[in-house]
């Protein structure tokens, strides 16, 4: 490349349409042959122009500049060097090392800006999401976000769907699932940190008028209300005002659920969400187990374990389809996600979260999932499709999901965060190769081979993207990237899923499911100075069951291995085979 900036002095400033402007900075140098300079630039801010000055001359000292790059490598360096995998796919390791973890943190938590969205919001259930793939590496970040999102709550339970920092401007709406993050995040944290001091952390509300009768949302400045409750309540008031119930005894969608663009379904406060039902059942059964490890009466865990049950019961009783489950119902009472349907006849997270949330009937949950792979997974096109067929001429509103081009975005086209949701899906099921059948999906590895694909994909190969389109002439085309919350789930999806490597307080619980025609796979793992050096064999090619476990050289009794930060190597050796019995416990030997 020859940069024109190189073969002149001096910069043109020249603005104007069609320009494509850019700030830019020069500095001309003469070296004579064999001569170097180091040059550093600054780009930053401050409080005031006293204080940026104050920076600029600071970072003048060569050696400021070189302390200050070394803290940042050294702080990333410890972030994405914590786990370390080697698989038999090279495409894989080279994103669970270190790319989906920069990205979900440079991108989506820390600038939340990107070429396709540059707001600079907090979403309420976005990040909660993000920080999910922090809480190992980083619990403190993800703590940190957990509480600052309990603060953008309101009193009566809902919360701002996003904000602008640092004033609290945000938007009021009646979306039904951003306030149920909140808990289910919560529940994770504390089960994998083992850190229950944040549940009696103290945060303030929000205080704002509710949305009038027909108001779908209003954005405006919403104040800090004095005094606070513990987070545990913040948590309780979400559930309690996010537990609904319409017609079929399934929560109200209202103006969303997860798909945003969803957002006339159930506008008139009637419309009911299957998915929306699966994820709170989740949710109502974690935040359970939160409040029966001690801050809980018996009779409000019993409660929720009971409310739970009712609403698994009228899941399967109102929402089966024959093959699949519907993904919600209209406010009219039509269905949507009924076999036959012009449009969104099979949407893919009604089947994910069957079998995610441990809810559906398990041969119902299978079936489901076979519906899935069959009509929304095209390995031919490296597609897993978030629903088939597209909205387009069909009577019936559901939203602004419409108004994308058939094949576009959640319009029929691959949404990768959903399809993250369908790889784990497989895993769960035991089902390793279509797992990372849908992975292969998601990372843009295959996608970027060869020339060809290179120019139908036409964005960064190197992170993952929201949406890759499913129509013609478009097939194949990346859609938004960076400020996605792929990365995040794409990041669990490996290591927790597909690997089986999750955390659990202070140990580390394995249970793969591995493409049966791998033959296993390596991971080093860092606990504060201590290293953990991991090597899961599968010789009887089943990819899951795990017949036994050793530390050291010795037998564990569990496939649980405790972390400790004693600055010591250690050697986990993990065989999978078929007499394997459930994880936690293993087989006599």
């Amino acid at each position: 490349m020859r940069p024109a900036a190189l073969r002149r002095i001096g910069l043109g400033n020249a603005i104007g349409a069609g320009l494509d402007p850019c700030a830019a900075l020069q500095v001309h140098f003469d070296l004579a042959p064999g001569e170097t300079v180091d040059a550093s630039f600054l780009l930053g801010e401050g409080e005031d122009r006293a204080a940026a000055l104050a920076l600029v001359h600071r970072f003048r000292d060569p050696a400021v500049v070189q302390e200050a790059r070394g803290a940042s490598e050294r702080f990333w360096d410890g972030l994405l060097g914590a786990v370390q995998v080697t698989t038999p796919e090279q495409g894989i390791d080279l994103f669970a090392n270190r790319w989906l973890l920069g990205q979900a943190l440079s991108c989506r938590i820390w600038g939340r800006s990107a070429l396709y969205q540059s707001s600079g919001a907090f979403g309420f259930r976005d990040q909660l999401q993000d920080v999910l793939a922090l809480l190992s590496a980083a619990p403190g970040i993800a703590r940190e976000h957990l509480l600052e999102a309990a603060r953008h709550q309101f009193e009566e339970g809902d919360v701002l769907h996003w904000w602008h920092p640092p004033e609290g401007r945000g938007v009021r709406t009646r979306c039904s699932d951003d306030l149920l993050w909140l808990p289910y995040v919560t529940a994770r944290y504390v089960a994998v940190t083992g850190d229950r001091s944040i549940l009696a952390a103290t945060l303030p509300f929000r205080g704002g008028p509710r949305l009038l009768p027909g108001q779908a949302e209003r954005y405006d400045r919403y104040p800090l209300l004095p005094g606070g409750e513990s987070l545990a309540e913040h948590c309780r008031r979400a559930l309690a005002q996010g537990t609904t119930a319409g017609a079929h005894g399934l929560p109200l969608i209202g103006s969303c659920d997860w798909n945003d663009g969803l957002n006339r379904v159930g506008l008139a406060g009637r419309g009911e969400s299957v998915w929306l039902a699966w994820f709170l059942h989740t949710v109502l059964l974690e935040w359970a187990e939160v409040l029966a490890g001690g801050i809980g009466d018996p009779l409000e865990v019993a409660g929720l374990r009971g409310r739970a049950e009712t609403l698994r019961q009228a899941i399967e009783a109102t929402a089966w389809n024959g093959e699949w489950y519907l993904r919600a119902w209209y406010d009219d009472g039509t269905p949507l996600g009924a076999a036959g349907s012009r449009e969104a006849e099979i949407d893919l997270i009604a089947q994910a979260w069957a079998v995610l949330s441990g809810a559906a009937e398990p041969t119902r949950a299978a079936r489901a999932m076979e519906s899935a792979w069959r009509k929304l997974v095209r390995p031919d096109d490296g597609l897993t499709l978030l629903l088939q067929p597209p909205f387009d001429r069909a009577p019936g509103d559901p939203g602004y999901i419409k108004a994308y081009p058939p094949g576009v975005r959640e319009n029929g086209g691959q949404y990768s965060h959903a399809a993250a949701w369908g790889a784990w899906a497989f895993a769960r099921l035991g089902d390793g190769a279509r797992a990372v059948a849908v992975l292969r999906t998601i990372l843009p590895v295959d996608r970027t081979a060869t020339p060809a694909g290179v120019e139908r994909y036409r964005v960064e190969p190197y992170v993952v993207p929201a949406d890759v389109y499913g129509v013609e002439p478009f097939t194949g085309r990346g859609g938004w990237t960076w400020y996605t919350g792929t990365a995040a789930w794409t990041y669990r999806l490996i290591l927790e899923a597909i690997l089986g490597l999750r955390r659990e307080a202070g140990t580390l619980v394995i249970d793969p499911r591995l493409p049966p025609d791998w033959p296993g796979y390596t991971a080093t793992i860092r606990e504060g100075g201590a290293t953990y050096r991991l090597r899961v064999d599968n010789p009887q090619r089943t990819g899951k069951g795990i017949l036994g476990v050793t530390l050291d050289g010795k037998l564990l009794a569990e496939a649980r291995v405790p972390l400790l930060d004693d600055g010591r190597e250690h050697e986990v050796v993990v065989e999978l085979g078929a007499a394997a019995v459930a994880p936690g416990r293993l087989a006599a030997r």
